[in-house]
Parts: structure tokens; sequence; C-alpha cells
């Protein structure tokens, strides 16, 4: 890149900084701020009848997001982190007209976490907003990767495929997902990212994810889990290859009384979309006549302590 675009790249990062975070994730193409849905719409698993690569995989390259928020609170999505004392405060809808938990089972949208858990989730909720001891701070202010499942919560991303694999390309920390039969990696190797070994079957991308060194906080509300959390992926795709639900089961008996099911909705985003600064970070690049533009994805910056993320602990000298 040359010294003018990346001094240009710096200037819009530096204005994205400024836009609230409510702001950036109801930003719509256009300019609307609409972005932002209140439902899930479900989709079957079952054939695909879409484009197919030439290994056979099912066509779903390109770039995606969520469709109803980022990771301010897992159980009430648009709900803002409670007792966010600044722009974030309190949500200005009813619950019933926000969108769902992302927990879809169990039916009351709770994690179903064992006394101890909970109370280890309620106190790092306690004090996101005034983090006087290391454990409170939020990871990705510490510009760690958001981990898994967290990642397809926190900004656009971009799908890759290649033979044999799947590629996630979030901009904090890239996962490939083994298509080729490979056993897991030995139970002591833990990652941000995990290990993960899928199949495809029709439409649906079935992961098995271990190795996961559970350092991510699934949301600024705190949810978590062990190293010893298993975690079934299925990636729905619909038949236009458009949109897709993002279905996990997760499983760790140390911290939760049952498994339980998180489900986040997706959808595609291409150039007949707008750039914005969260669900769609791109620029638009080489227009040459007659031909497709070539995106290209923001190289993002993190700084510690940047935003709203939990700040940076506060100890007192004695």
């Amino acid at each position: 890149m040359t010294t003018k675009f990346l001094a240009q790249l710096t200037s819009v990062a530096a204005l994205l900084a400024l836009i609230p975070v409510h702001a950036q994730e109801q930003q719509a193409p256009g300019g609307s701020r609409i972005q932002r849905e209140t439902t899930v719409t479900p989709i079957a698993s079952g054939k695909w009848t879409g484009k197919r690569l030439s290994d056979g995989q099912p066509d779903v390259q390109g770039h995606w997001s969520n469709t109803i928020a980022n990771h301010n609170n897992w159980t009430d999505p648009q709900g803002g982190v409670p007792g966010d004392p600044g722009r974030n405060g309190p949500p200005k809808t009813p619950r019933n007209e926000r969108a769902p938990s992302r927990v879809s089972d169990p039916p009351d949208g709770q994690v179903p976490f064992q006394p101890w858990a909970r109370a280890v989730q309620q106190e790092f909720l306690q004090y996101f907003h005034n983090p006087v001891k290391e454990q409170y701070i939020e990871p990705l202010a510490r510009c760690a990767p958001a981990g898994v499942p967290k990642s397809f919560t926190w900004h656009g991303y971009e799908i890759r495929q290649y033979p044999g694999y799947v590629v996630l390309l979030f901009n904090s920390g890239t996962r490939i997902i083994h298509l080729d039969g490979k056993p897991h990696l030995p139970e002591n190797i833990k990652l941000w990212n995990a290990d993960s070994r899928g199949r495809w079957e029709g439409n649906t991308l079935i992961v098995d994810v271990t190795n996961n060194n559970a350092k991510a906080r699934l949301a600024r509300t705190g949810e978590f889990f062990s190293e010893n959390a298993h975690i079934e992926e299925r990636y729905i795709f619909n038949g236009e290859g458009t949109r897709y639900n993002y279905v996990a089961t997760i499983t760790d008996p140390t911290v939760y009384t049952r498994p339980w099911t998180v489900t986040i909705p997706a959808r595609r985003f291409t150039v007949n979309d707008e750039p914005d600064g969260w669900h769609y970070e791109v620029a638009l690049a080489n227009q040459p006549a007659g031909k497709a533009p070539l995106i290209e994805r923001y190289e993002r910056i993190c700084v510690e302590n940047n935003g709203p993320f939990g700040n940076i602990a506060v100890i007192s000298a004695k």
C-alpha cells in the first residue's frame, strides 16, 4: 500500500473510533440506521442447491456479519451492558421489541450455569465498569482474539475456502477449519480459536471444536466456559447462500448444569452493499471499467483500553 493510502486508512479509523458503538452497530448500507434485526429466521438443514467449488464444497465464500448486535450482552443482545454509566446506557425499547437471547436452548434464554459459575459471571459484570482487579478486564481490551463462539458477534468477517479447508478471517484473529479428516490436536495444546475439524452435510457445515484455552469471555456480560468445553457447531446456509444461522451446542459439565445451544444469524455482504464501520469493513479498491471491484478488508489496529471494552484496571498503591 502507498503511504498516502495508509494515511487515508488511518484517518478513517480515527473517525470510526469516534462513532458510538451503538451507532456503528445500527449503521446500514446507504446510511440508514436499520441494520440490526430483532428476529431470527429458522433455516433447516437439507440439500445444497447453490454453486459448488472445484473440491465439491458449497461455495459460501465472501463477507459476512451477524445481523442482531455486537458482544455487549450475551442474553439480551440489544440491551447493552447492564449498569453502563456511559453512552451505551439503558436500552430505549421494551425487551419484547429487542432481539432474542443468543441462548436458544434452554427456552428461558439463560446460560445454565452451576451456582459457583453464575457467581463468577455476576462478579465480572459487577466490576466490568470498574475493573479493580485484572480478572475483571475484558480480554478484547488487551487485543486478545475474540475466540469461539464470540468472534461471530464482533464485527464482520470473511469466509475463504480451499480444498480441504474453510478459513474464517476475523479482525481479532484467524481460524482454520480442517475438512481432511485429521485428528484433533493433543489435549495439552490449547488455543484462543480452538481446534476445528469439520465436514459438509448438504447445506450445513458441521464442526467439532476442542482445545479451547477458554480465556475469552463470550460477551461483556462475562459468560464463560472452561478448557473442558466441547462445542459442536452447525453453519446452516439458506438456498441462496445469502444467509446462515450459526447454531452451536456447548457442553462443559465443570461449568454448566447441562449442554446448551447458541444461535447467531448472519448474512452475506456484497459489492451491492455500501461499506460501513461495522458489518462490512472493507475498501472498494481498483475498479477498472467493466470489471468487478477488488475488495480489501481493513487492517484494524488494536489499542489497549480502546473505548468501552472494559477499562484497564486501576489498582491503588499501598
